[in-house]
C-alpha cells in the first residue's frame, strides 16, 4: 500500500503526540514517587526539623524511669533534646538543709546520654516550687540578703556543678518579670533585691563555663511583660551576665497569641543577640473565663461543667482547629528558624500534660500532638507537614 504524504504526515502526528503522552506519564510517576518517599522517607520529627532546630519534650519521673512504655517509645523516635518536668526544681532536688536528691536528676542525664540526646536543666531559682525553709534560718526568720545569696550560691555550685559538661543549658532564671513589665515581687526580689537575677546567672556561669544559660518566662508575647523582659535581658548583659537565650514558655490558647505576636516577639528578642527557645509548649483546647492569660502555676479556677466540655474526647472540628493552630505556629517558627535553637514540647501525650490539672483539677485536655493512648493526632501531621512545604 502506497501511503500520500498527507497520510505519512498524519501519522507522525500521531506518533508524536503518543510520544509525548509516554513521557509525560513517566514525569508523573516519578514524580508521584518522588513525592511518596518525601512524605514517607522521614515521619520522625527530630528528623524532619534537624535542618532547622532541635525537637524536645518534658519527661515526668515514670518516663524517667522507663515505667512509660508507651511514651518511652514516642521520646526516643521523636526527640533529640529532652528536659526533666520537676527532677531539677528547688522543693524536688534539695527538699531540706543538707539534702539533696540527686536519683532522679542522675536518670535523665544517663536516658539523655543512652539515647543520644541533649539535656536541659529545668529550673534553678523560681518563685514557686521552692520550700519555705530556703528563706529563712533555723529560727523561722527570714535570711539577710548575704545569707540568702550565699545559699543561692551553695545551691547552684552543687546541682550546676555536679552535672558540669552534661547538660547543655540551664533555665536559670523563671518567671521575673510580672505582666505589666515589672519584677515579681518574689521572696528572692523581697531579701535580695533585683540584683538576684545577676548574681543567680554570674553563680551559674562560674559553676560551669560552657553550659549556656537561659531566662525563661511565659505570656511574653503580650507587649507590656515582653517590653519587661527585654529591659531584664538588656540590663544583665550590659552588667556583663552571660544571657545565651530567652525561653517563650509557649504555653499558648486556641486564640492567643495570635502568629503576628509570636512571630514579632521571637524577633524582639534575636536582636537582643540571645538565642530564642520555645521551652514549654503546648495548645490549650478548654474554655477559661479569666481576663489574661497566665501560666501561673499558683492560679486556681473554680471548676464548672462548662469549662470541660470535652471529657469523652476532643470532636473531629476540634481536632483540624488544633492542628491548623499547630501549623499556624510552626510556619512561624520554621520562619525563624535562624534565631530559634530549640522547640520543646511540655509533656508526652496528652494524658499526662499538666493542663488536665490546671486551673482546674481534673479536666479532659487535649494540648499535645500525641493522644492518651500514644498515638499522633492530626496536629501531628499538620506539623510535619508545615516542614515539607
Amino acid at each position: 500500500m502506497q501511503l500520500h504524504k498527507s497520510d505519512i504526515k498524519y501519522f507522525k502526528v500521531i506518533i508524536t503526540k503518543k510520544i509525548c503522552l509516554l513521557f509525560l506519564a513517566v514525569v508523573m510517576i516519578s514524580l508521584a514517587s518522588c513525592s511518596e518517599t518525601t512524605t514517607t522517607e522521614k515521619t520522625s520529627l527530630k528528623e524532619v526539623f534537624e535542618d532547622h532546630f532541635l525537637i524536645g519534650a518534658a519527661l515526668n519521673s515514670d518516663q524517667i524511669l522507663e515505667k512509660d512504655s508507651v511514651a518511652n517509645s514516642i521520646i526516643k523516635t521523636h526527640f533529640n533534646t529532652i528536659t526533666a518536668e520537676n527532677a531539677f526544681k528547688w522543693e524536688r532536688i534539695h527538699p531540706e538543709p543538707n539534702v539533696y536528691n540527686f536519683e532522679l536528676p542522675d536518670k535523665i542525664i544517663a536516658y539523655g546520654e543512652k539515647n543520644n540526646m541533649i539535656n536541659i536543666g529545668h529550673v534553678i531559682i523560681w518563685h514557686s516550687q521552692t520550700p519555705d525553709w530556703v528563706y529563712k534560718d533555723s529560727n523561722g526568720k527570714f535570711l539577710s540578703r548575704e545569707a540568702l545569696l550565699e545559699r543561692i550560691k551553695e545551691h547552684i555550685f552543687t546541682v550546676v556543678g555536679r552535672y558540669k559538661g552534661k547538660i547543655k543549658g540551664w533555665d536559670v532564671v523563671n518567671e521575673a518579670v510580672e505582666e505589666d513589665g515589672s519584677l515579681r515581687q518574689s521572696e528572692w526580689m523581697k531579701i535580695i533585691g533585683e540584683d538576684y537575677i545577676l548574681k543567680a546567672f554570674e553563680f551559674a556561669h562560674e559553676a560551669d563555663p560552657d553550659a549556656e544559660l537561659y531566662y525563661n518566662d511565659f505570656s511574653i508575647e503580650n507587649e507590656l511583660k515582653r517590653n519587661g523582659a527585654i529591659k531584664l535581658v538588656k540590663d544583665l548583659k550590659a552588667k556583663g551576665a552571660k544571657v545565651d537565650g530567652v525561653g517563650l514558655q509557649g504555653h499558648y490558647k486556641m486564640d492567643w497569641p495570635t502568629a503576628g505576636q509570636v512571630d514579632s516577639t521571637i524577633k524582639a528578642f534575636a536582636d537582643l543577640g540571645v538565642k530564642v527557645l520555645i521551652t514549654e509548649l503546648d495548645i490549650d483546647v478548654l474554655p477559661y473565663d479569666f481576663g489574661n492569660y497566665t501560666a501561673d502555676i499558683n492560679y486556681k479556677l473554680e471548676d464548672r461543667a462548662e469549662l470541660n466540655p470535652f471529657k469523652e474526647g476532643l470532636p473531629d472540628s476540634m481536632q483540624q482547629a488544633l492542628a491548623d493552630r499547630y501549623s499556624s505556629l510552626f510556619k512561624v517558627f520554621l520562619n525563624n528558624s535562624g534565631s530559634i535553637s530549640r522547640v520543646t514540647f511540655w509533656g508526652v501525650t496528652d494524658r499526662e500534660s499538666w493542663l488536665n490539672y490546671w486551673p482546674i483539677m481534673g479536666r479532659s485536655n487535649y494540648p499535645l500532638l500525641f493522644d492518651r493512648n500514644g498515638k499522633p493526632k492530626k496536629a501531628f501531621d499538620a506539623v510535619l507537614r508545615a516542614v515539607k512545604r
